[in-house]
């Protein structure tokens, strides 16, 4: 699928590829053998679905930027040649012409990620387009703070987990969606045997065009 300039590739589970001539993959788990390297990883927590170190080194070279939480920096400063760089919520890095910011993502009444962890979704922005990835989360406050990104730009593309139990269930990132209001939004954390299956990702969409917002379910990958 392409959005403006932009080529997105759903890698199953949580993980995306996002190209423009860079190549940012965003928590890779289980990916394709043909999915090729990468020039930035960014990596939301270091829970194993989502700070894959199987598959980090099976994207990495030599120079690969790997963005993660300080949790996940023991798990993957093991990997030689590349280019760690630790944040935290509140964080910007820019690197050539994208810009990264770790924002808030934690569960609001169940335990699998608490808020003091400081695990982070990103807000990347890639030419004239933003995208945002939620990582694990919640419907959370935090998210009103990222419905202006729809007005000014380009495009505005939210990924968002549908599966519930860790994450937002299929009505809860609709909600989501109809606030942050994006051009498209794309269900995720499905499908990989970890939690939630084919149905959340289209009980989503069908919510979602309720309140007049598009969704993408994207074909893995393979």
């Amino acid at each position: 699928m392409k959005v403006e300039d932009v080529e997105i590739e759903f890698l199953g589970h949580s993980g995306f590829l996002l190209a423009n001539g860079k190549r940012v993959v965003i928590d890779p788990y289980k990916v394709s053998d043909k999915l090729g390297k990468a020039d930035l990883i960014l990596i939301s927590h270091s829970h194993y679905d989502h700070c894959s170190i199987e598959d980090i080194e099976k994207l990495a070279e030599d120079g690969t930027v790997v963005v993660c939480t300080a949790d996940a920096q023991s798990k993957i400063m093991k990997i030689k040649g590349i280019d760690l760089q630790v944040v935290e919520i509140g964080d910007k890095l820019d690197l050539d012409d994208i810009r990264i910011e770790a924002v808030p993502a934690y569960n609001i009444r169940k335990d699998y990620h608490p808020k003091e962890e400081g695990w982070i979704g990103f807000v990347i922005k890639m030419g004239n387009n933003v995208f945002y990835h939620t990582g694990d989360s919640d419907f959370i406050p935090e998210m009103y703070k990222l419905t202006g990104y729809g007005k000014h730009e380009n495009k505005f593309v939210a990924f968002l987990p549908v599966s519930g139990k860790y994450v937002m269930t299929a009505e809860q990132a609709a909600e989501a969606a109809s606030v942050l209001s994006p051009d498209l939004a794309v269900p995720m954390h499905y499908g990989a045997g970890v939690a939630g299956i084919l149905k959340d990702a289209e009980k989503f969409r069908e919510l979602c065009k309720e309140k007049n917002v598009k969704v993408e379910i994207m074909e893995k990958l393979e």
